[in-house]
């Protein structure tokens, strides 16, 4: 079925098809209403490869995440896709799972389908692929990393200070041994939050943080470091843990209330990063640093519609940072 036979059957030329579909703004509302009963009555689905031909790019968005199984990115992803939708473009979503071979095939696949444009959350620091790509004319934007001093637009969260927010807390609490949970170092992220810590850590004589260091930012993960932590005798435990994102919390937590004699937050207080839906709804509510999610899917989109306008020689790259927020239940509060 083509255009041709939907022009025919609702009596008009293939040119007003065209702006039906394409641009309805410029036909006659009875035309319009005409020409959709006749896709509906044919069962037309347009050629969507010619019209990206014709174009240039898709309409299709590529974002690629950390982790699709973090409820962290996928709220960015749905933000995202709702404010595509508003524009009429649609998200297509890859997870890397920190592994930077998978997030350069899913870069290059989406290269290849044409995408309008790329919104990607990096593994490491290596953005050579992608300076590449922006470099031919294909909009990027970084997501959940600053990409101050780059050519990229980026829409990130201040990590370190959300990192210090998270350890001022513990502090505040009359912890002094402390312990950082992270994932890979070679996330920018859980770098940030780490440096946060450490500055925090600082300002208080006497205090201590021990940095555990783990292969994923995994609930898994999160277990094997409470089970570690249960199985030290009770002065070389820390009294306080702070973990890069809650699903590693989620898992120290398991661990911990699961074996020895370990109270949270009597014995060790516990703090995560993300703030998602599981982290209030836990066995023992999880105290959390709150990141914007709904505000970094919506602005990633807002960026990068802004970066197709005009001459891309002429776009200077927008780098907005939002400030976490402290969120304190059960696991913190005695």
């Amino acid at each position: 079925m083509s255009m041709r036979d939907v022009a025919a059957s609702a009596g008009v030329s293939v040119g007003t098809v065209s702006n039906v579909l394409n641009s309805p703004e410029k036909v006659a509302p009875a035309t319009v209403q005409r020409v959709h009963a006749a896709i509906n009555e044919l069962g037309f689905v347009r050629n969507d490869a010619a019209r990206q031909l014709r174009a240039g790019r898709s309409r299709c968005v590529g974002l690629v995440v950390l982790d699709v199984g973090n409820p962290f990115f996928t709220d960015i992803a749905r933000s995202a896709e709702r404010r595509a939708g508003e524009h009429d473009l649609t998200v297509l979503l890859g997870t890397s799972d920190e592994d930077p071979s998978r997030e350069r095939a899913y870069v290059d696949a989406f290269d290849e389908q044409r995408v309008y444009g790329l919104l990607v959350s990096p593994v490491g620091d290596d953005l050579r692929r992608l300076v590449a790509l922006h470099d031919r004319g294909v909009p990027i934007v970084l997501v959940d990393r600053d990409g101050t001093g780059t050519p990229f637009d980026s829409v990130a969260v201040d990590d370190v200070a959300g990192g210090r927010l998270a350890v001022d807390h513990l502090l505040e609490t009359g912890r002094r041994r402390i312990a950082y949970v992270g994932g890979p170092s070679t996330l920018r992220q859980v770098r940030d939050r780490r440096r946060g810590a450490e500055l925090a850590i600082a300002d208080v004589p006497g205090a201590t943080l021990e940095v555990i260091d783990t292969p994923a930012l995994s609930v898994l993960a999160g277990r094997d470091v409470g089970e570690m932590l249960a199985r030290r005798p009770a002065t070389e435990r820390p009294d306080a843990v702070f973990c890069a994102n809650d699903l590693v919390a989620m898992g120290v937590l398991q661990a911990l209330t699961m074996l020895g004699d370990i109270r949270v937050p009597d014995d060790i207080a516990l703090i995560g990063y993300d703030d998602i839906d599981f982290a209030r709804s836990a066995v023992v509510p999880l105290s959390s640093i709150r990141q914007p999610t709904g505000r970094i899917g919506e602005t990633a989109i807002d960026l990068l519609i802004a970066a197709t306008q005009g001459a891309r020689e002429r776009h200077e790259p927008s780098n907005p940072v939002f400030q976490p927020e402290l969120v304190v239940r059960a696991s913190t509060s005695r």
